[in-house]
């Protein structure tokens, strides 16, 4: 696989993005780092004249961007994710610093898999479900009295750092990443069992239903530790089905 290959397997998504210049700016961002691969999850404003206008040279990044609806819609194909955030929470993926995360996402481009960074709305950033979402989140060092980036320039900086990695990363990248046995689990795949499994919890009262707790934040961090495959996430659904019939056959 080539250098063009690998980036051409990153996405760079954009969560509830308000302001339009930053959408263009990081399409531009993107475009000198060699990525083409950006999605828009339920933007404020776009199209926008001033996103092209910021965009420069990268309006067709605009053009081919790919909008969504949800989170879930955006993510549910991917088969990694890698949050960035400036805030670090207790029931969060595991943590990475900019530069290890862009080598575990060129890594895992360069097997294959189909990967996703995911940024947040300008204000708020990322809520907690959205990060719950992801398999890491990234974080970018800066100035503790004063970190606060803007969006444009936290594209820039991991888009560098994944370009670097993947110069880096090619030579070697088969010994470095270890191959699936079957095909990695896609998003999709990853919430319908987590979907399931919060389903039998529930049914055999594992789970309170008005008293859930942290019980499902703290097994989606467990599970964001593996890398989930399709033959895994088959064996542990039909584990899940075997459950419930007992549970329906003891009713019965």
């Amino acid at each position: 696989m080539n250098q063009n290959t690998a980036l051409d397997l990153v996405t760079v998504a954009l969560s509830r993005t308000s302001h339009p210049g930053n959408i263009g700016s990081a399409a531009r961002a993107l475009k000198t780092m060699g990525f083409a691969r950006l999605t828009l999850i339920e933007p404020r404003h776009f199209p926008s004249p001033e996103a092209e206008a910021l965009a420069s040279g990268a309006a067709d990044l605009l053009t081919t961007a790919r909008v969504c609806m949800s989170l879930d819609e955006a993510l549910a194909e991917s088969t990694f994710c890698v949050a960035v955030s400036a805030r670090l929470r207790d029931l969060g993926p595991p943590p990475l610093t900019a530069r290890a995360a862009a080598a575990e996402i060129m890594a895992r481009a360069a097997a294959g898999g189909k990967t996703i960074l995911l940024f947040g709305n300008e204000t708020a950033g990322l809520a907690n479900h959205e990060l719950q979402r992801c398999q890491r989140i990234a974080t970018i060092p800066a100035n503790p009295e004063y970190s606060s980036l803007n969006l444009a320039a936290a594209v820039q900086i991991m888009a560098y750092e994944m370009r670097q990695a993947v110069e880096a990363l090619l030579p070697k990248a088969a010994s470095i990443v270890t191959p699936f046995s079957s095909s990695p689990a896609t998003q999709r795949e990853k919430e319908d069992f987590f979907g399931h499994l919060e389903s039998v919890m529930r049914e055999t009262g594992f789970i309170h239903p008005e008293r859930p707790g942290r019980l499902m934040p703290k097994l989606r961090r467990l599970f964001a530790r593996t890398d989930l495959e399709k033959d895994e996430i088959n064996i542990l659904r039909g584990f899940l089905a075997a459950c419930q019939e007992k549970i329906s056959t003891a009713g019965s």
